[in-house]
């Protein structure tokens, strides 16, 4: 990206909390978290050293979650590292930068803050400020009187240390508590971590009350000073929980209708915390009214292949009785929050569905180079044969700058060794069904062919005959030119634009090549399996016939004429094809 394009797509952004994305199509480069997005993101218009303005150079576009507090931004942040390993990131690959707090797996578990919870522990976090988690740690233990000590601190011991002198501990070393009191208390520690604050305040506000009644101000004002950071904990990033009913998965959905499409912001949360987040852009249903109607396409199309959620929270009932059965089946537990905890997070859910997916400068260069509106909807295409044998076509859709895979079709061609009549015959096949109505995708605003001019006016014969009125632009490799019907363009190598085209393109290839090589495999699986054909003889039969179907169709003396092909042999091959 230009740091023009860095600040282009800052501007858009809102000044809360959340995460921030450089992405490089869909691969991440970095993950960062921030107070304000706009000024966080702004900064890297100026990077600070050569990594950082490597990264920048190197990305695409940028894409931002929004969250309530800073802690739901880092927990989310921790997350997201652990799950794609970007290469710009240092710190959180390890999930040892920022400190938590752990409740040990012991009898009598102890409680402490730790970068590196130990195995079987129950622990909470991670936290931005160590020293409020300081604090709250010794107002637990004041409370609660947890042991805090060493394993070797613990075991053999004849009578309590100091901490149970100085009433931070009961001691449980020594018998002076059991393992039913004790367990009490470490609940108690375990309920302010999951968000009721009320559990430890009220106890610091009891004894303060009981400080200042005896005069003991000092003493009250210690309390005092320790209940303002135990009240203020979750309220200003300490709260990074998402579950309120017990549930072990819960999917919130937020929806923003945009004209004729909608964006579908999905928070995803796991053992009470938020874990994950995506957008999808959809396009508004022909029947139905309004968001119950998206819903409703979107829950059964989303979940269709993926696993369910425990509880399922939505801004409106969806439009759907058939939908509503299906999940009450499936022991999903949907909800319509009215008000409370529940309903901010519908709430946050709907501030991520209006950040909207990234539209940073790119679409909006493009559009402006080529005379036409933003693309928002490209369709690449892309050919794939050897030497006319197993001909493959391609056709990938990208929206809003990301990959909707779900929309990706491939075709099989005739097999010739001819890349435009290929091409033409591709393109003819997508503008025909699409006139036809046979195609349920929308039209796209822009094609991208894989090639050069003469791909180009070969796709642009084929829609041309058809009557499909798409604007049409080919890409070549290594000279990375991009041709249209009237003109040609060599954009700067570091060209956001040029860059979308190019993602465009090579996932047309890949996508194109895979299906070719599958077709492959299967055709040297069914020849493997004939026994005396190994692969010399494969190459041979190739050679003489062209394809499967050339083999298929070849006589018996047609066959004897291959070296080393037999009278077994061939009567073998003419069964099994």
């Amino acid at each position: 990206m230009q740091t023009g394009a860095v600040r282009e797509r800052a501007a858009t952004l809102s000044r809360e909390p959340g995460v921030y994305q450089f992405l490089d199509g869909d691969r991440v480069l970095y993950v960062g978290k921030a107070v304000d997005l706009r000024d966080r993101v702004r900064s890297y218009a100026d990077p600070r050293s050569e990594r950082v303005r490597e990264m920048v150079r190197r990305a695409a576009s940028i894409d931002v979650a929004v969250t309530d507090t800073e802690t739901q931004a880092l927990l989310l942040e921790a997350n997201l590292i652990k799950r794609h390993q970007p290469r710009y990131n240092v710190r959180l690959k390890d999930d040892k930068s920022y400190p938590l707090v752990q409740l040990t797996d012991h009898p009598f578990p102890r409680i402490e803050i730790t970068r590196d919870p130990d195995p079987g522990a129950t622990a909470y976090g991670p936290y931005t400020d160590k020293g409020q988690l300081e604090t709250v740690r010794k107002a637990i233990r004041e409370v609660a009187r947890l042991r805090g000590c060493s394993d070797h601190k613990f075991q053999n011991r004849d009578r309590p240390c100091l901490d149970h002198d100085m009433g931070l501990c009961a001691a449980p070393c020594t018998g002076e508590i059991d393992a039913a009191a004790y367990a009490d208390r470490v609940e108690l520690a375990t309920r302010f971590f999951d968000g009721e604050t009320g559990a430890l305040a009220e106890p610091l506000r009891e004894e303060m009350e009981t400080a200042a009644d005896e005069q003991a101000f000092e003493r009250a004002a210690h309390l005092r000073d320790r209940l303002d950071v135990v009240q203020a904990f979750h309220g200003t990033g300490g709260d990074a929980v998402i579950d309120t009913g017990g549930s072990r998965i819960v999917d919130v959905l937020g929806v923003a209708v945009e004209g004729d499409g909608a964006t579908v912001a999905r928070l995803h949360s796991e053992g009470g915390k938020l874990v994950d987040r995506d957008r999808h852009r959809v396009q508004t249903p022909a029947r139905g009214d309004g968001v119950p109607a998206i819903l409703a396409a979107f829950v059964a199309q989303f979940y269709a292949e993926r696993e369910l959620p425990d509880t399922l929270l939505l801004p409106e009932p969806p439009e759907s009785d058939d939908l509503r059965a299906w999940l009450e089946a499936e022991g999903v537990e949907l909800r319509v929050p009215g008000a409370g905890r529940e309903s901010r997070l519908i709430d946050l859910a709907m501030k991520n569905a209006h950040q909207g997916p990234d539209r940073d400068g790119a679409a909006r260069a493009l559009g402006d180079t080529l005379g036409i509106d933003p693309p928002r909807r490209i369709e690449g295409f892309d050919v794939s044969h050897a030497d006319g044998r197993e001909v493959v076509g391609s056709d990938v859709v990208f929206v809003d700058g990301q990959p909707a895979k779900t929309d990706y079709r491939r075709k099989k061609l005739p097999e010739r060794n001819d890349d435009y009549a290929n091409m033409e015959a591709l393109l003819t096949w997508r503008a025909e069904r699409a006139l036809a109505g046979r195609d349920e995708r929308p039209d796209p605003d822009l094609l991208v062919i894989d090639g050069g001019r003469g791909q180009l006016d070969a796709a642009q014969a084929a829609i041309e005959a058809a009557g499909w009125s798409v604007p049409v632009v080919s890409l070549a490799k290594a000279e990375e030119i991009v041709h249209t019907p009237d003109r040609q363009f060599d954009w700067d190598h570091d060209a956001t634009h040029l860059h979308l085209l190019q993602r465009v393109r090579d996932e047309a290839h890949r996508f194109a090549v895979q299906y070719h090589q599958t077709l492959r495999d299967d055709v040297s699986t069914v020849l493997e399996s004939v026994e005396g054909i190994g692969p010399a003889r494969r190459k041979r039969l190739f050679r003489r016939f062209g394809s499967v179907e050339g083999i298929r169709a070849a006589s018996e003396a047609e066959l004897l004429a291959v070296p080393g092909i037999g009278a077994e042999t061939a009567a073998q091959l003419r069964r099994r094809l």
